[in-house]
């Protein structure tokens, strides 16, 4: 049964959320892949979010570039974490999506990770975190990757 919910906003930006589709399952996390338009379908966005927890989700991960509403539109239908990816598909090379992803008003919290690979990877090792606090096989796949890092360095 999937744990992570990875949605995004086009079909488009599937090749823009390839890096946490790869570290997810690096990590050997089971996920599943929507899109969903916030601002063309906001009916599925609201049935998704409040029947995500059912599904058995514990986190998503939400991806959208522009006025990037879809993190916070799921956010405002479910209690579960959401991480906005910001993805730089305007003239303002995403600037504005991470501007829309952090400006969330109080109560209606979304995590944001930077814009680019970078984000949509740091995406999938912060749904790590969060799933490592119940799965120690997460928790154990997440400890091991972040060693490797530390012998990366010296």
């Amino acid at each position: 049964m999937p744990l992570v919910a990875v949605v995004m906003g086009s079909k488009s930006d599937t090749e823009a959320m390839q890096p946490t589709l790869d570290v997810l399952t690096q990590l050997g996390i089971d996920y599943e892949v929507s899109v969903i338009s916030a601002h063309r379908d906001p009916e599925r966005a609201r049935q998704f979010g409040l029947s995500a927890r059912e599904q058995g989700i514990e986190v998503i991960i939400a991806a959208a570039g522009g006025a990037a509403h879809l993190p916070g539109v799921l956010a405002s239908w479910t209690t579960l974490p959401v991480i906005g990816v910001p993805l730089a598909t305007s003239e303002l090379k995403g600037v504005d999506a991470l501007y829309s992803i952090v400006q969330m008003p109080a109560g209606i919290p979304v995590a944001s990770v930077a814009i680019g690979s970078a984000g949509a990877k740091n995406a999938a090792y912060l749904a790590a975190e969060i799933l490592s606090l119940k799965y120690d096989e997460i928790r154990k796949a997440y400890e091991k990757y972040r060693s490797q890092l530390q012998g990366d360095n010296k």
